[in-house]
C-alpha cells in the first residue's frame, strides 16, 4: 500500500470514530430506564464498542507504518475524551435513573451506578493530565502516554459497554447480581481513572522548577 494512502488511514479512523461518537449520543438519548427504547441501547452499545476498536488501531497503524501526525496527535485525544467522558455523562443523566419503588433500588441510583461527582472524578483527571502534558511541551520535555493511562483507557472502554449491555439484559433494579456487578466495574473504572493521574501528579514538581518556570 503506497504510504501516500497509508498516511491518510489512521485519520480516517479517528474521525470515524468522532462521527460514531455523535452517533452513539443521538441512540442513547433515545432510551429510558428501564424498558423504553431499549433496542437503541443497543444500538448505542455497538457504536461505542465500534468506536473504542478504531481508538486502539489508528494508533496501531500509525506506529507502525510511521505515520504519526499533527491531526493525529491532536483529534485522536481529542475524539477519545469526547467518546468516554460523554458516555459517562449520559450514564450519569436522568434518562438511567432507577425508580425508588423498583425493587433493589437502594443499591443504586442510576442504573449504571455512575454518580456526577464520580463523573467530576473523571473529567478532573482529564483536565489535569491535560494541562501538565501542555506544561511539559512548553517546557520542551518528552512527556508521552504512562501505562497508567493506557490501562486507564481500556478499562474504561471495556466497562462501559458491559455496564449497558448488563442494563439492557438484566435491569439492575430487579437483578441484585447485575447491581452489584455493575457497581463493582464502574467503580473499578473510576478509581483506576483517578489513580493514573498520580505519575502526572509526581511529575509536576519537576515542570515548575523547570528553566521555563514563569
Amino acid at each position: 500500500m503506497p504510504r501516500t494512502v497509508r498516511r491518510h488511514i489512521p485519520n480516517i479512523l479517528t474521525m470515524a470514530r468522532g462521527i460514531m461518537a455523535i452517533l452513539f449520543f443521538i441512540s442513547i438519548s433515545l432510551y429510558r430506564y428501564p424498558d423504553e427504547g431499549v433496542g437503541w441501547l443497543v444500538v448505542a452499545t455497538v457504536l461505542f464498542t465500534l468506536a473504542a476498536a478504531t481508538d486502539f488501531l489508528d494508533g496501531y497503524l500509525a506506529r507502525r507504518w510511521q505515520v504519526v501526525t499533527g491531526f493525529g496527535r491532536v483529534m485522536d485525544p481529542f475524539c477519545d475524551k469526547l467518546l468516554v467522558l460523554g458516555a459517562m455523562i449520559c450514564l450519569a443523566g436522568p434518562r438511567f435513573m432507577v425508580p425508588e419503588w423498583s425493587t433493589g433500588a437502594h443499591l443504586v441510583s442510576t442504573a449504571s451506578a455512575l454518580t456526577p461527582w464520580m463523573v467530576v472524578i473523571v473529567i478532573a483527571r482529564e483536565l489535569f493530565v491535560t494541562s501538565v502534558r501542555g506544561m511539559a511541551e512548553a517546557c520542551g520535555m518528552e512527556f508521552g502516554a504512562k501505562w497508567s493511562g493506557k490501562a486507564k483507557m481500556v478499562l474504561q472502554s471495556v466497562a462501559i459497554p458491559v455496564v449497558m449491555v448488563l442494563i439492557a439484559a438484566a435491569p439492575p433494579a430487579t437483578h441484585i447480581w447485575s447491581a452489584w456487578t455493575i457497581r463493582g466495574v464502574m467503580w473499578a473504572a473510576v478509581a483506576v481513572t483517578a489513580v493514573s493521574g498520580l505519575p502526572y501528579l509526581a511529575a509536576l514538581p519537576a515542570l515548575l522548577h523547570g528553566p521555563n518556570k514563569a
